[in-house]
Formats: C-alpha cells, sequence, structure tokens
C-alpha cells in the first residue's frame, strides 16, 4: 500500500500547526511541523516531505533564507515550497519566488483553497 504524502508545515504560530495538522490528517496528508526555518531545514534531513508549507516572519530563520536553502540543496530542490503568510503584498510574492518558492497563499485561507493548492503538486490521498 502507498503512503499517503507527507507534508511539513513551518509556522511559528501553534495554534495555526495544530489547526492545519488537524485539518490535514483529516484530509488523508500526513503531517509534520516545525517552528521556525532552522527546525524545518534538520527535519527535511530526516524525513524528505512531498511538498512543505511555511511561513515567511519567523524567529531564528525566516521563510525566504529557509526556502533559499532548501531550493539551493540538490537533495531538497524539487520539493514544493508554498509560502503560507499573511504578507499580501506584490513585493513579497515576488521575493518568494526569488528564492524559489513554487506557491504562495495568504492568511486567512479557506481549506478549499489549502486543498486546491496542495493539490497542483501532490495526489490527493485516497
Amino acid at each position: 500500500m502507498k503512503k499517503s504524502p507527507l507534508i511539513l508545515v513551518v509556522d511559528d504560530e501553534e495554534p495555526l500547526l495544530k489547526l492545519l495538522r488537524v485539518n490535514l490528517t483529516a484530509d488523508g496528508y500526513r503531517v509534520i511541523t516545525a517552528s521556525n526555518g532552522i527546525s524545518a531545514l534538520a527535519l527535511l534531513e530526516e524525513h524528505k516531505p512531498d511538498l512543505i508549507l511555511m511561513d515567511i516572519i519567523m524567529p531564528n530563520m525566516d521563510g525566504y533564507q529557509a526556502c533559499s536553502m532548501i531550493k539551493r540543496d540538490k537533495s531538497t530542490r524539487s520539493i514544493p515550497v508554498v509560502m503560507l503568510t499573511s504578507l499580501d503584498y506584490e513585493l513579497n510574492k515576488k521575493l518568494a519566488e526569488e528564492v524559489g518558492a513554487d506557491g504562495y497563499i495568504t492568511k486567512p485561507f479557506t481549506q478549499k483553497e489549502l486543498l486546491d493548492t496542495i493539490g497542483k503538486f501532490l495526489e490527493i490521498p485516497k
């Protein structure tokens, strides 16, 4: 039996991490979480997720820096990174694109919007 896709959710807001973990698990995905870019990079080494949902503004290492490092590394560059942020400015979207982000979702978002975006990169679990 094929494993469900694994999503790494990176955000410094614990309530949002919990909400996304519950909702995405209910939709059939496996979920791991990190609270900043440094933790995310450590988890990447061990787990190799199928997709990363990443906040931009976080302590220690922001989403731009983490995304840039993920996309520069041969072993992780093919993992889609979708920025999940409250920054709704064209400049932020452009910066995300420049560091290699594959998608951009602005908070607040609907579950449908989130799943539609994830569906562009991953098979929806049965």
